[in-house]
């Protein structure tokens, strides 16, 4: 606060001014900051309250997996639910269009590369890079398979009846909503891999830098950890150089037709397996062919040439669980709430009972209740004054640790399911780009876990949703149902429109997507719990402060 100097002969009509307009005003939207609590503002009191909430468990039906940002590779165990095995096919393609490899062509090597998530962490004396995998969970192997699919991704869907141009969607169950798709047009021929030190049918991602060497064995390059197959030149060449001039590679919907896609499947072993997330738009994902060709001046010394091909175009991402989840009371609430990633559950949260402004004038609905104690409204409920100004608010949801094994997200996701995009809140709090872990902890809080440890149990979340509150108070917005789930990467709905939930009905649900790319799971303390666990219930908390008029 400006600090001014004030002739002492004006004092007194200053204090008497003051005086008067806290007396009178009603109306104390903007607050000086110097308000903070009853020690050092006696005409002001900061208090809290807390308001019961209704959460209950939203099992979720076949979830849109085409065109996600990240894809799930691999098997996950889940410690409080089960198995989920994901797999992917995606379309392939190459900037170079109608390729002229040259004469006498010998293909060297054809190498996939999928760079891992990783943070380097340590440079040894030797030189070596040491790294942490931030998105491979399990450590048990799984087996890997790569197919050619046969199975054509559309751009469009040809059942629309309302938009020519309505993209086509894929979902987790391996279907278009209208159309199954086939695993054996998925696994049409199997791709070799002749890998010595990559055994697929026991694979286990490696953190370990790759060194990349010349046929001398002298070092080229390094690149982080990464999943790295050399496949069988065989089959590229048959594929792809014997293919040159001919219409197949002229342009790309040929070539998307020719090879519709490379299906990567994943099996558990034993039960068990890893799960890898994977981004497969990386500048560095791509199959890179190496060949050598005939010197064209006539020379011995042949002439290097590569021939990548990158994984843009539709890809699908295909998740199968070996559990169920049971449906909630969307009534009373649940005592517990289970939020599970991919095709898994969400929870579904009403404030004020889900109330709304009514036309019944005669008696007042809880939201009404809510809304006349903190603000003064019209006939028709609308925002006239404050009475109380809401400095904080907080939905707290507590680990039930009696159901949970370990295996918890340290982050969750709320947002306005009515109109499917984020809360207020989230736009107001600062993103970290570099750091998703700590992106936005204002608003969505990390998980607290005991003693503050990584692996420490769970304890809460704390998310804070003030300006949605102040939203349904002084700029009279629709008390709207909020869903709450697992998140991956909180990010990555920064710009990112919901993905599509397959349903029977005619209602438009959808899943936020940093929900669908997290197979991780956990459960929480509802509102319906019982008197032992009475202390854990969900709870709205809310932090304000009104006058002291005595």
């Amino acid at each position: 606060m400006k600090k001014r100097k004030i002739a002492l002969k004006n004092l007194a009509v200053i204090a008497l001014l003051i005086s008067s307009f806290i007396a009178c005003d009603k109306d104390f939207s903007d607050i000086d900051s110097d308000i903070i609590n009853n020690d050092n503002a006696s005409h002001f009191n900061t208090n809290s309250q807390d308001f019961d909430v209704i959460a209950y468990t939203k099992v979720l039906d076949p979830v849109q997996t085409s065109s996600l940002p990240i894809n799930m590779i691999g098997v996950y165990n889940d410690p409080n639910y089960g198995m989920t095995t994901a797999s992917v096919v995606t379309q392939i393609s190459s900037p170079t269009i109608n390729p002229d490899f040259g004469e006498g062509v010998e293909l060297d090597s054809v190498i996939l590369t999928i760079p891992y998530f990783s943070t380097p962490t340590e440079i040894t004396e030797e030189g070596e890079t040491l790294y942490d995998l931030d998105s491979v969970f399990g450590s048990s192997p799984i087996k890997l398979s790569l197919y050619e699919s046969n199975y054509f991704l559309r751009d469009i869907n040809p059942n629309s009846e309302d938009n020519i141009n309505e993209p086509q969607l894929y979902y987790s169950n391996m279907s278009t909503g209208l159309d199954n798709i086939s695993s054996a047009l998925l696994e049409g021929v199997e791709i070799p891999v002749n890998n010595g030190d990559i055994d697929l049918d026991n694979f286990v991602p490696s953190d370990t830098q790759i060194r990349l060497t010349d046929g001398d064995e002298e070092l080229t390059g390094l690149l982080a950890p990464s999943l790295r197959l050399s496949l069988g030149v065989g089959y590229w060449f048959s594929k792809i150089i014997d293919m040159q001039g001919e219409p197949e590679l002229s342009n790309l919907n040929n070539f998307r037709d020719y090879f519709r896609g490379i299906y990567i499947k994943a099996e558990p072993i034993n039960g068990s397996g890893n799960m890898m997330l994977l981004n497969l738009l990386n500048s560095g994902a791509n199959i890179t062919l190496y060949y050598t060709k005939d010197n064209d001046l006539g020379e011995e010394v042949r002439l290097d040439g590569t021939y990548t091909l990158n994984f843009d175009g539709n890809r699908v991402n295909f998740l199968s669980n070996d559990f169920t989840i049971q449906q909630g009371n969307d009534v009373e609430g649940d005592e517990s709430l289970y939020l599970k990633g991919g095709q898994g559950s969400i929870a579904e949260i009403k404030l004020f009972n889900g109330d709304d402004i009514d036309e019944d004038n005669s008696t007042n609905n809880i939201f009404e209740t809510f809304k006349n104690e903190f603000v003064e409204t019209d006939e028709e409920g609308n925002f006239v004054s404050s009475k109380k100004l809401v400095n904080e608010a907080n939905l707290v949801f507590y680990v039930n640790q009696d159901l949970v094994n370990g295996g918890e997200p340290n982050r969750v996701y709320i947002y306005d399911i009515d109109n499917q995009r984020p809360l207020p809140d989230y736009s107001l709090d600062i993103a970290n780009t570099s750091f998703p872990e700590f992106s936005r902890i204002n608003h969505l809080g990390r998980l607290q876990r005991e003693g503050d440890e990584f692996d420490g149990d769970g304890i809460k979340y704390k998310l804070r949703i003030t300006e949605h509150i102040n939203n349904l108070l002084l700029r009279d917005s629709t008390n709207v149902k909020l869903g709450l789930a697992v998140s991956g990467n909180i990010n990555l709905e920064n710009n990112s429109f919901q993905y599509d939930i397959l349903n029977t009905s005619d209602t438009d649900e959808t899943i936020p997507v940093s929900a669908i790319v997290s197979p991780r799971g956990t459960v929480l303390f509802g509102n319906n719990t019982n008197t032992v666990n009475d202390e854990k219930k969900l709870y709205l908390e809310i932090f304000f402060t009104e006058p002291n008029n005595e």
